[in-house]
C-alpha cells in the first residue's frame, strides 16, 4: 500500500477559537463561548443524524464486498486506509481546505474555480450523485437552521453544483469555524459512514466496527494534516480500485446502496 505523507510531528491542531475573540472569557470547561459554539455545530453538522442522506451511499464499497475485495475487518481496514490516504479522503479534504481559505479571504475567482474543479473531479456518475446530493442537502439545511449573512454572501459567489466537502468548507468558513478541526470532523464522519455501510454488507458487528474506526484514527489525522499543507498542485488520487468499484456499482445486479 502507498505510504501516507505526513507533516512534521510538531504539527498541532488549534483550539476551536475564532480570531475575533482572542481573549474570550472561558467557562469552567476551559472553552470560550466561540469554541463551545464551534464544537456544537461541528458535532451537529457531521453527525450521522444530520439529514444529508449519507446512509444511502457506500462509495463503491458494496461492489468491493461482492467482488471479494472486502471480506472481514483486516481487508476493510486496508481498503478504507487507502481511500483516506490515496483516494477520495485526501482529495475531499484538500477541496474543503482550499474552499474554506478562499471563502475566508473573499477570493471570489478562486472560490468559483475550486467549486467547479471539485465537481468535475468526481470519478463516476454514482459518486457524482452521492457528493452533489449530499452537498445540496447540507447547504439547504444549514441555510434553513443555521443561517447567517456570511453564508448567503458566500453562496451567492458560487456557481454550479456544490459537492459535499465544498459545502462543509463553505458553511464552516461562514460561521468562522477554524479549518483544522473542521477537517478532522469531516474526515471522521466520512470514515464512519464508510464503516457503517460495510457493517451492513460484510456484515460486521458493532464492536468490530469500532475497532476499525479506532485503528484508522492515525490515518484520519495524517490525511487531515496533509490536506492542510497541500495545494491544488498536489491534487490526485491513486485509489484506482475504489474508483473502479464506484463505476462497477452502476451495473451491479442487486444493490442496497445508491453508490
Amino acid at each position: 500500500m502507498t505510504g501516507i505523507a505526513t507533516t512534521s510531528t510538531s504539527t498541532t491542531i488549534p483550539m476551536l477559537m475564532t480570531t475575533s475573540e482572542p481573549h474570550a472569557a472561558r467557562d469552567r470547561s476551559g472553552m470560550s463561548e466561540s469554541e463551545t459554539a464551534a464544537l456544537y455545530r461541528l458535532l451537529t453538522w457531521l453527525s450521522p443524524s444530520f439529514p444529508v442522506g449519507s446512509f444511502s451511499y457506500s462509495s463503491g464499497i458494496e461492489w468491493a464486498v461482492e467482488a471479494g475485495d472486502i471480506t472481514e475487518v483486516a481487508s476493510l481496514r486496508e481498503w478504507l486506509a487507502s481511500m483516506l490516504a490515496d483516494g477520495p479522503g485526501f482529495c475531499d479534504g484538500l477541496f474543503l481546505a482550499q474552499v474554506h481559505r478562499a471563502a475566508e479571504l473573499g477570493d471570489d475567482a478562486g472560490l468559483r474555480d475550486i467549486v467547479e474543479l471539485a465537481a468535475a473531479f468526481v470519478p463516476s456518475r454514482e459518486r457524482q450523485l452521492e457528493t452533489s446530493a449530499q452537498g445540496r442537502a447540507f447547504i439547504e439545511i444549514a441555510r434553513s437552521a443555521w443561517g447567517c449573512d456570511g453564508l448567503e454572501q458566500i453562496i451567492a459567489r458560487c456557481e454550479g453544483a456544490i459537492v459535499y466537502p465544498v459545502a462543509v468548507g463553505l458553511v464552516s468558513a461562514a460561521h468562522a469555524i477554524p479549518l483544522a478541526p473542521t477537517l478532522q470532523a469531516f474526515l471522521h464522519a466520512l470514515t464512519s459512514n464508510w464503516i457503517s455501510a460495510a457493517s451492513r454488507l460484510i456484515p460486521l458487528g458493532q464492536t468490530d466496527s469500532q475497532r476499525v474506526l479506532a485503528s484508522l484514527e492515525p490515518v484520519v489525522s495524517a490525511t487531515a494534516r496533509r490536506s492542510l499543507t497541500a495545494t491544488l498542485d498536489d491534487l490526485g488520487s491513486a485509489g484506482f480500485r475504489a474508483d473502479l468499484a464506484s463505476m462497477h456499482h452502476e451495473t451491479q445486479y442487486t444493490r442496497l446502496f445508491r453508490s
